[in-house]
């Protein structure tokens, strides 16, 4: 050690060394809190279908293996970490999965395991707002009973805290939504085929997860999201309609990062890595499937109804189109035709005025309900592809697609147990 004349530790080396160490101290804290932190585990369960959620504090990277002897599926977080008040197991049992057991594998990895009793595929895939790493489970469902009972899941977007678009007169897109989603539910329960289910018939907000859910688990033969359209150019007006696919149109793109809670970068930077990774799977499960087919003929009914009725009422409303893009509502290999509609721009003074009318709501709730029954009632075609087994799973009006609505689902969590 350097010493003075006097043989005391000089200041200025003694300063030095606490400077040191302190930035070394902040250094360490700095690594510790940029690792995201597993908050919680959750599982929601039904026939042949079990939906894990993982809730994080901040994005990650992750990868995935699926063992032997015994079988499990693990799913490696990077840069994240685990607190001790998380249970480390949790039971389930459904016929799909045993349990979920987490842990802190290394110091810079958590470790998600599944453990499987029987399972066909999976996907999994990073949600915003709030972070989260959703893994879909899909066992072989059983040949489904003959039946003519349409099960038909409306979603009408936001609501609760979160009003959605809202138009210079103050008009929330939550309300708009929800008045069409319920007079269609009216208009399409007075068919016996027809039994119609709301994501929310009150104004609740509910996650964009959960929404899926529903159709999911009550094994839904479509599953239409109801929005108003929003653009900073208060000019736009019109009706679209979407369905699940990658795009890179502009105006597509911030539509879908409108309706994900993301930004503009953010939803571009989501298309690039679903593209070359979770995405391309959904996808060739969606073609395998036949759903993307239906999809596209569910869109189409939908929006030339909507746009034939409406230019009756309303002349300069424009006619955009069917389009793709990514919607986290939508999500899921093993959803049914789903479509997203935006039935005006809710940002457009003369649209808001009309969405304001009761008259104008009713017309789009007819349009929509009549759509659903235009599609139900059409042999819709389907591209047979040669490694796809022979069979008629693609026509909407095959009754072997239909069945009774499951038992009320199981779901758990593993914080604050």
């Amino acid at each position: 050690m350097s010493c003075g004349v006097n043989g005391k530790p000089r200041p200025l080396f003694i300063l030095t060394s606490l400077f040191s160490l302190f930035t070394l101290l902040l250094s360490a804290s700095a690594i510790a809190a940029d690792k995201a932190e597993v908050r919680n585990i959750r599982y929601w369960s039904s026939q042949g279908y079990t939906r894990i959620i993982i809730d994080l504090s901040q994005p990650v990277e992750f990868t995935k293996k699926r063992l032997s002897s015994p079988d499990r599926l693990y799913f490696d977080l990077k840069n994240s970490k685990i607190p001790k008040e998380i249970q480390s197991k949790l039971p389930v049992g459904d016929g799909i999965l045993k349990s979920v057991r987490a842990g802190q594998f290394d110091p810079d990895t958590v470790r998600i395991v599944l453990d499987l009793e029987t399972m066909e595929d999976f996907n999994a895939y990073i949600l915003d707002d709030p972070t989260k790493l959703v893994i879909d489970v899909n066992a072989k469902r059983p040949e489904k009973l003959a039946m003519t009972r349409r099960i038909v899941v409306l979603d009408p977007g936001h609501g609760g805290h979160d009003p959605g678009a809202v138009g210079k007169k103050g008009l929330q897109e939550k309300d708009v939504v929800l008045d069409i989603a319920l007079k269609v539910r009216e208009i399409l329960s007075k068919e016996p085929n027809f039994e119609v289910i709301l994501t929310r018939d009150k104004d609740v907000f509910i996650r964009l997860e959960e929404r899926s859910l529903i159709a999911l688990q009550k094994e839904a033969d479509l599953f239409v999201s109801i929005h108003a359209n929003a653009s900073p150019n208060r000019a736009a007006r019109g009706i679209e309609t979407y369905l699940q696919n990658w795009t890179n149109e502009e105006e597509a793109i911030r539509v879908a990062a409108r309706e994900n809670y993301v930004s503009v970068k953010r939803m571009k930077e989501k298309m690039a890595q679903y593209k070359s990774d979770e995405l391309g799977k959904i996808l060739s499960d969606l073609n395998r499937d036949y759903k993307r087919d239906e999809s596209v003929a569910l869109a189409n009914y939908v929006q030339s109804s909507l746009y034939s009725d409406v230019i009756k009422v309303h002349k300069k409303t424009a006619n955009l189109g069917v389009k793709q893009a990514l919607f986290f509502v939508l999500m899921g290999a093993s959803m049914p035709p789903s479509i997203l509609v935006e039935v005006s721009f809710i940002s457009n003074p003369e649209e808001e005025k009309l969405l304001v009318r009761d008259s104008y709501r009713g017309v789009l709730a007819r349009s929509i309900a009549s759509g659903i029954k235009a599609y139900f009632s059409s042999s819709v075609p389907v591209q047979k592809t040669a490694d796809l087994k022979k069979g008629d799973r693609g026509n909407p009006d095959n009754p072997a697609r239909h069945s009774e609505v499951p038992a009320k689902p199981s779901r758990a969590s593993l914080a604050g147990r």
